[in-house]
């Protein structure tokens, strides 16, 4: 999955909600469910995700939507294979932005 989102410091939870194109309340509830997520609240209580936070919900998002784990699932694989899990997400990462490129650049032709 590839986010269009704006180089900036703190998101909002809808803007990250649509980035994702899941509904606000599976944000909130994935940030109950994983201790990795940790968005800075004002003082009414909004949520503004850090660039970081982004990276956490894109790698959680992936083994749950992609890759089909339960949320325990997720959960112990994160505890237990991060880094591996980090590394191969990456790769992940960069071959789906060659491809988006490479889409693009075939629509131009």
């Amino acid at each position: 999955m590839h986010l269009n989102l704006p180089e900036k410091r703190y998101y909002g939870i809808g803007e990250v909600a649509e980035a994702f194109k899941v509904n606000t309340s599976l944000i909130r509830f994935w940030e109950k469910e994983f201790d990795v997520i940790q968005p800075k609240k004002n003082a009414k209580g909004n949520r503004k995700f850090t660039p970081e936070d982004i990276k956490n919900l894109e790698l959680i998002y992936h083994l749950v939507k992609e890759r089909g784990f339960t949320l325990e699932g997720a959960k112990t694989h994160l505890k237990e294979e991060k880094h591996k899990t980090l590394s191969n997400f990456e790769i992940i990462r960069k071959l789906e932005g060659v491809k988006a490129k490479l889409i693009n650049l075939k629509n131009q032709l």
